[in-house]
């Protein structure tokens, strides 16, 4: 049997039959990669290949739709109008395949499936922890997978329907997604013991001028951290960040071993402070704020435990008034 001709850039289209029956579904999840790491290099390095392959793979694609996906150069890579079209609908088709075992074992009149819940580092909410116990004595065969990851990474899970739903930090809000929100706290500035700053009181953001700092890798002005981010340049900390992580325990520990100056959110800090090994810094009044939301995908065809978790999780967020979701912030002398 003749190989399926590739079409070259500019030929006219196949029939759309025939581009189901040839297409290689490996190009467009290649493709996919590519996209989600905003590079030809980071995706070989991700799919652990080398990059001629994964740049061949590209122009494989290109030339079978006729279509420039992505325009690349020295320092450049955007994704064209075709190349967008084509990763959303890819993300649904990978998200669907990816979930056909899930429904196939959701077949038991007891509800016994699998959830998969992804996280944003170190999520403390009462509610979440009050469902999730209602949830395993209702469905004590359900299982539950928890993955911890960035704020960014959780809505490309939840839209990729790698997870069943997510917990996190939104900077944007994903039309495709539906977002309720869990919780608000507020972020501060801390120090640890080492810094020349720590046990000084009655200090103002012009202290912090040209200190070294170590963060989240979502303080950014154009992610999540947004808030924590405007702070930052407020203070004019030194531009020069020595460390960043995803997790909050390790933004901690770079803290207390006296790497910089970070932000924590205050309600987790609290314990740490009072222990003497943080120390609270300005700005003392009105510390950023940032909400925490329950992500889910409304395309994802859920099991009944993913379905089960979800609505119990919202009727309790409904239940419970925000006033009480709310870490308000600790008062003004703490520091």
């Amino acid at each position: 049997m003749d190989e399926p001709r590739t079409r070259k850039l500019g030929e006219p289209p196949a029939p759309t039959g025939g581009m189901v029956w040839n297409l290689d579904w490996n190009l467009i999840r290649t493709f996919l990669v590519i996209v989600e790491e905003k590079g030809v290099t980071a995706a070989a390095n991700r799919l652990g290949l080398k990059q001629p392959t994964i740049s061949n793979a590209l122009r494989r694609l290109e030339d079978r739709l006729g279509k420039r996906l992505v325009l690349r150069g020295p320092g450049r890579f955007e994704v064209t109008p075709a190349g967008l079209l084509l990763f959303d609908e890819a993300v649904e088709i990978f998200g669907s395949i990816s979930r056909l075992g899930i429904l196939i074992r959701d077949m038991d009149e007891e509800v016994s499936g699998h959830v998969t819940l992804a996280l944003a580092s170190h999520v403390v909410s009462p509610v979440l922890d009050e469902v999730l116990a209602g949830f395993h004595q209702r469905h004590p065969k359900a299982t539950l997978g928890i993955e911890v990851m960035t704020s960014r990474d959780v809505i490309q899970a939840v839209r990729q329907r790698q997870a069943s739903l997510g917990i996190c930090l939104v900077h944007q809000k994903h039309p495709q997604l539906d977002y309720n929100r869990l919780f608000r706290e507020y972020f501060g500035f801390f120090c640890g013991p080492r810094h020349r700053l720590f046990g000084k009181r009655n200090l103002n953001l012009a202290d912090l001028r040209g200190e070294t700092s170590v963060s989240f890798k979502t303080d950014r002005l154009t992610d999540a951290l947004r808030p924590v981010a405007l702070i930052r340049a407020e203070a004019r900390l030194d531009d020069r960040v020595v460390g960043v992580s995803s997790s909050l325990e390790e933004v901690r520990r770079m803290i207390v071993a006296g790497l910089g100056i970070g932000p924590l959110p205050i309600h987790v800090a609290t314990r740490d402070v009072e222990a003497g090994l943080l120390w609270r810094l300005p700005p003392y009044e009105a510390p950023p704020a940032i909400d925490i939301y329950v992500v889910s995908n409304p395309h994802t065809r859920f099991n009944r435990a993913e379905q089960g978790l979800l609505s119990m999780l919202n009727q309790r967020i409904a239940e419970v008034p925000f006033p009480e979701r709310d870490y308000h912030g600790p008062p003004p002398e703490a520091g």
